[in-house]
């Protein structure tokens, strides 16, 4: 490793000075441009300050752009977010979801400038949430000295993070919920619990005091959004047949090709999301982002391979649902420690993922927790995996770069790191449960939370938009109630192509 670590916000702020950088392309590069910089300062009369303070603003711009261009990745996954939860609704709710994936990056930047910054990252509250930076100004958002970049660039970034917890909640409640509730547990969401939580881990809060490892968000950004889904899935209630009795029935999405596309969206982004949390490429950060590029990718392709072997012995079928899901559930356990852990344990952590979704798939329908997309196994069961993972795996090194009290019990670290892992997801698992669950309790009793029983059987798309995704071939008319149909010759209970695909 070799980032150096501030706790400004526990923010990563790699360190520029030559004498520092260990790695001798990025140490030769540097002494070259210098070397150029100081025989133009030279010909043009410029001091070796001056000749410094342009190289340092050149490091500045290549750390700042790389935050930018990582930001951008991960806003496209809402493309991803949105393909893919299509392709595993059925045909009649396929506007309704597609428009709430619009606005979860729309509100979401308007809430995260108003509030939601200043939650997670303002400092004058302590350990707990920030007190500051609300409404940002531009002038406020230019100070590079707290991060180490363009405090602008880290509002960007942090926002399309902030805006995939919020997708993960609409995906868990697709396909019953009002259009109405849905803008207010999303305002709810991007405004308060995402953004207190990033302040424990992130912003200088409790959580990163106490060196809790996750490098980018296995649990501060996915189990949030999964263990908000879980309560709001709870409240709801499952949609109309999906269980009967004891039978669980299948209910399969319209559309696979969209989800596989989603699917493929998503990984793509997931190299802004791991990779760009290195927060800059100067100092060593190149080559981390690089090394964290490879431990996503193969924990990904383990993921997916396991998923899919999985449901082969356990339903008969190569199931495709369950294999997007596989690919998936690898990148959300690596994501928490893809900057700590070596590419073998990459590819260990990435299998039990893809093996953990399918089995959490089946038993949230056995418990009768209706997830249309898989959302909560996804997110939350292999967040949490991902999570504890690094305090197995974690190097002695990479701990170290954190400024964590220890490294991986099965690197020879002993417990400490472990239970801080523990602690974090315990903590973090009881805060949203508890917030989400008073917030869709109070939504269920006021505007409501459920469509009525005739809208969900004709479908979200016309009853809450007037339009379905399709016009020219109708399936439901305007308000006219269908029966349910779907059970005797779907996929076997626990196909995620049958109800449980995940986002």
């Amino acid at each position: 490793m070799t980032v150096a670590r501030t706790l400004a916000g526990n923010v990563r702020t790699p360190s520029i000075s030559l004498g520092a950088v260990r790695k001798p392309g990025l140490g030769l590069f540097l002494g070259i441009l210098t070397g150029l910089l100081a025989t133009f300062g030279i010909a043009y009369g410029q001091t070796v300050e001056e000749n410094a303070a342009a190289l340092a603003d050149i490091i500045l711009a290549v750390d700042t752009i790389w935050f930018v261009i990582a930001g951008i990745l991960v806003f496209f996954m809402q493309a991803g977010f949105g393909l893919l939860e299509a392709g595993f609704v059925r045909v009649k709710n396929t506007t309704n979801i597609l428009m709430k994936n619009v606005l979860d990056a729309s509100l979401g930047a308007v809430v995260w400038w108003a509030v939601g910054f200043g939650f997670a990252f303002g400092g004058s509250q302590g350990s707990f949430i920030g007190g500051d930076s609300f409404f940002p100004a531009l002038g406020g958002l230019m100070d590079t000295e707290r991060f180490g970049v363009s405090e602008a660039s880290v509002f960007f970034f942090q926002w399309a993070f902030a805006a995939t917890a919020a997708t993960i909640v609409s995906g868990a409640l697709a396909e019953r919920t009002k259009f109405s509730a849905y803008l207010f547990y999303t305002v709810f969401v991007t405004g308060i619990i995402y953004p207190i939580v990033i302040h424990w881990g992130w912003g200088g809060g409790w959580l990163g005091e106490r060196g809790f490892m996750d490098y980018a968000g296995s649990t501060l950004v996915h189990s949030v959004g999964a263990w908000a889904g879980l309560m709001g899935a709870i409240l709801v209630g499952p949609r109309i047949g999906k269980y009967v009795g004891s039978e669980i029935r299948a209910i399969p999405g319209h559309n696979m090709t969209l989800a596989t596309l989603g699917m493929f969206i998503l990984w793509f982004g997931w190299y802004g999301f791991n990779p760009g949390s290195t927060l800059g490429l100067s100092g060593g950060l190149a080559t981390e982002a690089a090394w964290i590029a490879i431990n996503t990718t193969l924990s990904a392709g383990a993921g997916a391979i396991v998923a899919v072997a999985v449901a082969k012995l356990r339903y008969g079928k190569a199931d495709l649902g369950l294999t997007l899901n596989g690919a998936l559930a690898g990148l959300v356990s690596i994501t928490a420690g893809c900057g700590f852990v070596e590419p073998w344990a990459a590819v260990i952590i990435g299998s039990i993922g893809g093996a953990l979704v399918v089995f959490s798939v089946e038993m949230f329908d056995r418990v009768k927790i209706d997830d249309p997309v898989g959302a909560i196994s996804v997110h939350g069961t292999c967040g949490v995996w991902g999570t504890l993972a690094v305090g197995l795996f974690a190097t002695a090194g990479a701990a170290e770069a954190w400024g964590a009290p220890g490294h991986g019990l099965f690197m020879g670290g002993g417990f400490r790191a472990l239970l801080e892992q523990l602690i974090g997801v315990l903590a973090i698992l009881g805060w949203v449960t508890v917030t989400a669950g008073v917030l869709f309790f109070v939504i269920k009793n006021t505007i409501g939370l459920r469509v009525p029983e005739n809208e969900e059987l004709a479908g979200l798309d016309v009853q809450e938009h007037g339009i379905g995704a399709y016009p020219e071939f109708p399936t439901v008319a305007p308000g006219v109630a269908v029966e349910v149909s779907a059970g005797e010759e779907l996929p076997a209970a626990g196909s995620a192509s049958g109800g449980g695909g995940g986002d």
